[in-house]
């Protein structure tokens, strides 16, 4: 097994349907113990019970908008697993009412929140999990298209994964020296907890489907199989990428439909 003895920090699982959660899978399924978080009372159950799941694996609050339980959480896993080889980093928030009309009319408190909950929390967290990665290892964050390009509806959250990912490179190039890995998985759309907030996502699913060269949506199972590529010695050459887990959607540049494409 290619994790095997490794333990990892996984950040983000809030259902069964969760990215984290299928990188959960993944991971574990190749050895790792694991080490998850639930955001609230709200979420403590599920996450509990999917941690039930998997052999050795714990879980622990922790709000990464919260500095103090950013810290709690480490103490935590530095007492149960001592240190971690790799850390995921799979969240990301903006206030529903931002996602939705133009993207001119994003509020300065829902920027902030959208920045503060979609990117500086990697930088937090990593920075707070830095003194457990004593032997170097991997960090992997969830990124989206949106960063790069115009996604109808995904406004300031678009924003917010564009800073996401410039912070992979900057954390790469600080942490390299420490054989500390950091890239970020562009995932194409998948139907989350989170996703649902942004509004016509069933409509991008569906588009996705249709003008992306393997004429099929996004798996989770996809996503979470490149997730343990990354944090494996598989991919030890690689940091400060962004790694495109889409079908190939984000090659195109025509992206009507596969008829309005070929026809």
């Amino acid at each position: 097994m290619f994790l095997q003895g490794k333990k990892g920090l996984i950040i983000g699982v809030a259902n069964k349907h969760s990215i984290a959660w299928a990188i959960a899978q993944s991971v574990a399924g190749q050895g790792a113990q694991l080490f998850l978080n639930y955001q609230n009372e709200r979420l403590k159950q599920n996450v509990e019970e999917l941690a039930a799941t998997l052999p050795g694996a714990k879980s622990f609050p922790c709000d990464v908008s919260q500095d103090g339980e950013i810290a709690s959480l480490m103490q935590q896993v530095q007492k149960d697993f001592g240190q971690i080889d790799f850390l995921v980093h799979s969240l990301a928030f903006a206030p529903r009412e931002e996602l939705s009309g133009q993207f001119v009319n994003t509020t300065r408190q829902g920027f902030a929140m959208a920045l503060d909950i979609s990117a500086y929390s990697l930088v937090a967290v990593t920075k707070a999990a830095l003194p457990l990665m004593t032997e170097g290892g991997s960090v992997v964050t969830l990124t989206y298209l949106g960063s790069e390009r115009v996604v109808p509806h995904y406004n300031v959250m678009g924003v917010a994964k564009a800073a996401l990912e410039s912070s992979v490179r900057y954390l790469a190039y600080d942490l390299g020296p420490l054989n500390i890995r950091v890239n970020a998985i562009s995932a194409g759309p998948i139907k989350t907890l989170a996703a649902r907030g942004v509004s016509g996502i069933t409509k991008m699913v569906d588009h996705h489907k249709e003008a992306a060269p393997l004429r099929r949506a996004t798996e989770q199972g996809e996503v979470g199989d490149t997730a343990l590529f990354l944090v494996s010695s598989l991919g030890r050459g690689i940091t400060g990428e962004v790694i495109y887990v889409d079908g190939g959607f984000n090659i195109l540049g025509m992206v009507g439909s596969a008829d309005q494409v070929n026809g």
